[in-house]
This record gives structure tokens, sequence and C-alpha cells, in this order.
């Protein structure tokens, strides 16, 4: 899915269950500089593969929690006030309502874990 913003946003689900899922060959395999790909389903949630460089729009999910654990590189969340900062390893879970922009200084790999009906681009 493409959008009025410059980033790769692909929803449907990449794997199935018990398929083997290789986030390395994925990420060395990206080109894009903000991309989002769903890899697989978990009961009603998804869990998404972020490949990150630059600055994402402030948004919110008026109705969905949004969970953020980096893998490598780093992301800032900004939030109205403050700024959250994940280094590999770190994670962290946005309330849905709360308005925020994640930003990544330099590439950044993630997994992000969320409703299977959230809007990525929030409102």
């Amino acid at each position: 899915m493409e959008n009025q913003y410059n980033y790769v946003t692909k929803l449907d689900v990449k794997f199935e269950h018990l398929q083997l899922i290789d986030v390395n060959k994925m990420v060395k395999e990206n080109p894009h500089k903000w991309y989002n790909e769903t890899l697989t389903k978990v009961n009603d949630s998804v869990v998404r593969l972020g490949i990150v460089e630059g600055e994402y729009h402030w948004h919110k999910h008026d109705n969905e929690d949004e969970f953020f654990i980096v893998l490598e590189g780093q992301l800032l969340i900004d939030l109205e006030g403050s700024t959250i900062e994940l280094n590999p390893g770190q994670g962290t879970t946005i309330t849905k309502g709360v308005m925020h922009r994640p930003r990544a200084p330099k590439k950044t790999v993630m997994l992000m874990v969320e409703t299977d009906t959230i809007v990525p681009t929030g409102t």
C-alpha cells in the first residue's frame, strides 16, 4: 500500500503460521528508507517489521495500543513534551490516543505488535 507519505506499507500477511521468517534476509534485501511489512498474524494482532530511517509524521491511534521493539539501530518516539529513546533490545508500548512521532537518526530495524485493524498512518 502506498499512501500520501513517502512510506512503503504492506498490510497483507506475508507468512502463514509455521513458515520460517528470515528478518535478516528481508533487511538485507530492502531498498526503502521507510518500510513496514506485516509478517504474521497472532490471534487478533499482527507482527510487523519496520526498516526505517528518517522521520514519520505525528499521528495517533484512537482505539489501539502499539508496541515497538528495536532489533538494531535507534528509534526515537516523540511524544508531546518528551521523547522515548529505544536502542537494540528495548521496547515500549504507546497507549491508544497518544499523539506520537517515530523517527530514526540512522537505519533502524524494529518489530511492532498491534491489532490487525490498526491503520499504521494513524489519524
